[in-house]
């Protein structure tokens, strides 16, 4: 059975073009655009027509890093597949890139196959997968050719995390070089773990405990340092590197370094590192573990260095790293140690609608928010144009978007499955009313008419800017 959709009157918003524009939708897919008003507009035909009149009509997000029932600090990530694919309809993102996991000892097979049983029929939107290499031994380095042959193009690294996710600079520098030869991305997250497991030992010592020092002792510098490192052993590989959760802005001068020396260095921003802040981890009461993640908060004057990293593309996308934790019984493990509070923040659902607040703000124009939200996305991670545009061809992935509807953020109406809002109480202007994945309505006019199982996986070619 053909199906047929055109979606009026609204100004549709591609990283590239503005333009007030019909769009018939056929089959899951977008079958032509038209200028409003004109005889090739009123030429469509279908078996329904939503109005987007006075609306953006706008790609559905794509959030490139998110972490769903991801197990951490002995708990896990509060949002299954099923919750947090939901969730991030719901705030009009209709493609996430997930962790795979492989557990040290084990092989990377085991973890892709474990997180594809995770999320196969659970989730509500388009999927895909990064592999988390954790233990680089000559049998990892094979299997990450054949991941990248199947579509698992990316592959994350962590200076971080000593004796869990941590990999050594040799351990580095070989997985490096074979995603020279395979052209796989390397992700780093970019922390100096080593060093930051001595500034925490010392804190606890000295009594330090609440939530503020974990901002204290994973030092700016420490960020720097490694991301700099990172820059220099993807240099000696002579391959690309994607920095995730910059939150420095030392880090984005290490960025804009390498890439004014023409280094294929790409850097990645979520919104907690341009909206929140050290004084969020400051607040009374274990309040301000609700704010622990890593890399973590920084103080306010990072936040204008973090946009302008965004405005002259020495950052090139923004990310949630969405992994939440529940204040009760979650976040709480960190009592009386800062060092056990599970690390992670939700926001998958709150994106969109963030950076859209960021274009309010006059920090960056309508076309860059749609540039580093779904098209460079979908560009570095190889989905592009299949996902991140509104073009003949392009999956059907379509966010009707209201600019001038106020909101309140809070966890009282967020989908997210955690029992706090990272944004509580913030207003914001815009809001996604419609979207549609692959043709399929998902959230109409702000009901959730979508169903698990409806998001399949995608395979994903070789990052797009090195072609």
């Amino acid at each position: 059975m053909s199906s047929r959709t055109v979606i009026r009157g609204g100004l549709v918003i591609t990283a590239s073009d503005e333009i007030h524009a019909d769009v018939l939708i056929e089959d899951g897919r977008i079958a032509a655009l038209a200028a409003s008003g004109t005889s090739a507009a009123e030429s469509f035909t279908a078996d329904r027509t939503i109005d987007a009149t006075g609306k953006y009509v706008i790609p559905g997000g794509v959030d490139a890093h998110t972490h769903m029932e991801l197990p951490f600090g002995g708990t896990f990530a509060s949002d299954s597949f099923e919750t947090g694919t939901r969730a991030a309809a719901w705030g009009g993102t209709t493609t996430i890139v997930d962790f795979a996991v492989q557990s040290v000892g084990h092989s990377l097979r085991e973890g892709l196959d474990a997180w594809h049983a995770k999320a196969e029929g659970n989730c509500a939107i388009d999927y895909g997968f990064h592999m988390i290499v954790s233990d680089v031994n000559q049998e990892t380095l094979k299997e990450m050719d054949l991941l990248v042959e199947e579509g698992v193009t990316s592959f994350k690294q962590f200076m971080a995390y000593p004796g869990v996710f941590y990999s050594d600079d040799g351990q580095i520098l070989r997985a490096m070089q074979r995603s020279a030869e395979n052209g796989g991305l390397i992700m780093m997250h970019a922390e100096n773990g080593i060093a930051i497991d001595v500034l925490v030992e010392q804190a606890l010592a000295r009594g330090e405990t609440d939530p503020r020092y974990h901002g204290e002792v994973r030092k700016a510098l420490l960020e720097a340092e490694a991301t700099h490192r990172a820059i220099k052993l993807a240099q000696v590989a002579g391959a690309p590197l994607y920095v995730v959760h910059v939150s420095a802005m030392e880090a984005v001068a290490e960025l804009a370094r390498a890439r004014d020396e023409g280094l294929n260095v790409f850097g990645e921003t979520c919104p907690q590192y341009l909206f929140l802040s050290t004084d969020n981890l400051a607040e009374p009461d274990f309040e301000g573990s609700k704010y622990v993640c890593s890399t973590p908060l920084r103080p306010k004057e990072h936040q204008a260095k973090l946009w302008q990293g965004l405005r002259t593309n020495d950052l090139q996308v923004v990310s949630t790293d969405h992994c939440p934790f529940c204040f009760v019984g979650q976040k709480e493990l960190g009592r009386g140690d800062f060092s056990k509070i599970p690390n992670g923040l939700p926001g998958v659902e709150n994106r969109m609608d963030l950076l859209h607040q960021g274009v309010v703000d006059g920090h960056i124009s309508r076309r860059r928010w749609i540039e580093i939200a779904c098209a460079t996305p979908a560009r570095m991670f190889g989905m592009y144009p299949k996902k991140g545009t509104i073009a003949p061809g392009a999956d059907a992935d379509v966010v009707i978007y209201d600019p001038h509807a106020e909101q309140i953020v809070s966890a009282e109406t967020h989908h997210m499955n955690v029992d706090y809002s990272a944004y509580e109480g913030k207003r914001l202007t815009g809001r996604v009313e419609t979207v549609l994945s692959r043709g399929e309505l998902v959230i109409t006019e702000r009901e959730y008419t979508g169903h698990a199982g409806h998001g399949t996986y995608t395979p994903r070619s070789t990052c797009q800017y090195l072609n």
